[in-house]
């Protein structure tokens, strides 16, 4: 199966490449451009980016683009409930990856915070978060439950997490799969980007998609809240 073979809604859109090095590329050539045009419309621009191990790739590239990142904020979709310094942490991963050479001028906004607990780090990353003028590009991924950033099948606060017209920012989440806490942007911040992009790769991921877009209960597949939305999907075998 290729991504061409899906029937995608209107205002999605798919890219296909060889290879996640040409993915990769491509992608980051697409999102340099996005907050170029951010910067010359509005002056400065917002990149929302998703953690885990398959960005690396994407950050890499991303590095080599020529753009003004002192112009750029930085922020997270979701991140896991571990200090910076943890091999776990997606606000560790940008520091290792993407916040390097001229990007390291770009403003990071993290959304950990060392809370008595969970709730009380939600609520703090939520106060932060509410200082975003907009999110000018929203880079997602999306695993094989048909989660998305951190929003889990199941997870307590998911269906608060999920309501279109919500007006809390961040919430606890929690990850069936995996022990660690995490905090997730909700469904209404992530779906006021300007532009959005989805990151995936190979066959289980495209028949993950194939699923999400043959129904519509997206706290099953909360992917499905974003493929209603106009949308560019990356794709490579």
């Amino acid at each position: 199966m290729a991504i061409s073979d899906l029937q995608l809604p209107a205002g999605v859109r798919a890219h296909e490449f060889r290879s996640p090095t040409l993915l990769a590329e491509g992608q980051a050539l697409k999102v340099a451009e996005l907050l170029r045009e951010a910067i010359a419309a509005r002056g400065n621009a917002i990149l929302v980016v998703s953690g885990g191990r398959s960005p690396v790739a994407f950050f890499q590239a991303l590095v080599k683009q020529e753009l003004d990142w002192s112009k750029v904020l930085i922020t997270l979709a979701d991140e896991r409930w571990v200090p910076v310094e943890h091999a776990d942490s997606n606000a560790g991963l940008l520091k290792r990856y993407l916040l390097q050479g001229p990007v390291a001028k770009a403003r990071f906004l993290g959304l950990y915070s060392a809370a008595a607990n969970l709730e009380e780090a939600a609520l703090q990353a939520d106060s932060l978060l509410a200082e975003l003028p907009g999110i000018d590009v929203l880079v997602l991924g999306m695993g094989d439950d048909g989660h998305t950033a951190s929003l889990f099948p199941n997870s307590p606060n998911l269906a608060e997490a999920l309501k279109a017209d919500g007006t809390r920012r961040c919430w606890p989440m929690l990850a069936p799969s995996v022990p660690h806490q995490r905090l997730s942007m909700s469904r209404a911040l992530l779906a006021s980007a300007r532009n959005s992009l989805l990151s995936i790769s190979g066959q289980s991921k495209l028949t993950t998609l194939s699923a999400a877009l043959a129904g519509d209960a997206v706290a099953e597949m909360p992917i499905r809240a974003f493929l209603q939305t106009p949308l560019e999907i990356y794709w490579c075998p």
